[in-house]
């Protein structure tokens, strides 16, 4: 049960209906024990498989729902057999807590094992092989109470340094067979979980067009946020129909978007705004290296003209790398 001396606690049950949340890394324990009083989405479960690496492969596995081959290893010994069975390069990674990078190396040869174990410094990583794919994409799928699944075109992701600088949907070059496996891979976990909310899949698209499950997040994503400007019902507030058993909302693109995450340090937010059709959707923080400030989407008729527009953006933002 609840803490009944955690006061701040019991007055916010008591005043809300239903419970959701903005980010996975919470006390599990504290989760359950809300569900004990109010309905929580996503659900605990969800949280416990979404923070922990291993049990999220565990769930790819049994779904049958193919990821790069890895190994679980618990010594800097093992991570070294790990490299070697694998193949260098590969990439090691913490089992818990890790986001935008953060609790990971790469080991492009297995002597580095030791300085990669104590530079992430867990008891028990996963070692994945490294992928050659030709991008980085992926899915955002929302589950209302009743059980229907609607899902989002899918996004090309470019991350730079493990933080993500561009999601572009929807994709002009996707053959509707890759989207059709991806909707399959999505609904499958939904289901699974019993999933009610926003549910986001990162994957990567090899060089024969098949696709890898690389992770998943339990809420609304920094991948979905074109669809504020470049979608008819934005994934928060499909997310809200959700959660409160309402009908979904259309997930169809308007035109084709760009978000461009603005990190470290604001551009000339005047010059950003007058480009044709650019929304900017800034966080009030304060500047700090590696720091998600804003993000603004950019919506154009067609591909080419696009990026051309993100070009031109990507020159008023101080640190921002040129899009691919």
């Amino acid at each position: 049960m609840v803490d009944p001396n955690n006061q701040r606690l019991a007055e916010f049950l008591a005043n809300v209906d239903v419970v959701t949340y903005e980010f996975e890394h919470l006390p599990v324990q504290l989760v359950r024990e809300i569900e004990q009083h109010k309905p929580v989405y996503p659900s605990s479960r969800a949280i416990e498989v979404c923070q922990n690496r291993v049990e999220e492969k565990a769930l790819f596995d049994r779904l049958g729902i193919p990821t790069a081959a890895y190994r679980i290893v618990e010594s800097a010994e093992q991570l070294e057999a790990a490299a070697r069975e694998l193949g260098c390069p590969v990439v090691a990674k913490s089992v818990t807590e890790g986001y935008d990078g953060k609790g990971q190396a790469v080991l492009k040869q297995p002597e580095q094992a030791q300085e990669a174990w104590n530079s992430i410094g867990h008891s028990q990583l996963v070692v994945e092989e490294f992928v050659d794919f030709v991008r980085e994409v992926s899915m955002i799928a929302v589950r209302g109470r009743d059980g229907e699944v609607v899902f989002y075109p899918m996004a090309e992701n470019q991350h730079v340094d493990g933080i993500l600088r561009y999601s572009v949907a929807p994709l002009p070059d996707l053959d509707a067979s890759v989207q059709k496996t991806a909707d399959s891979y999505i609904r499958a976990l939904l289901n699974e979980l019993d999933y009610v909310g926003v549910l986001a899949l990162e994957l990567f698209q090899t060089r024969d067009g098949s696709l890898l499950a690389n992770e998943m997040a339990p809420r609304v994503h920094n991948s979905g946020h074109w669809t504020m400007d470049g979608a008819v019902t934005s994934q928060f507030e499909n997310h809200l129909r959700a959660i409160q058993g309402l009908p979904l909302g259309s997930t169809q693109a308007i035109a084709p978007t760009c978000m461009v995450n603005v990190i470290g340090r604001e551009g000339d937010n005047a010059a950003i705004l007058a480009l044709d059709d650019s929304h900017l959707h800034r966080y009030d923080k304060a500047e700090r290296a590696g720091r998600k400030l804003a993000h603004i989407n950019i919506l154009a008729p067609n591909h080419a003209e696009l990026l051309e527009k993100v070009r031109a953006c990507q020159a008023l933002l101080p640190e921002a790398p040129p899009p691919v």
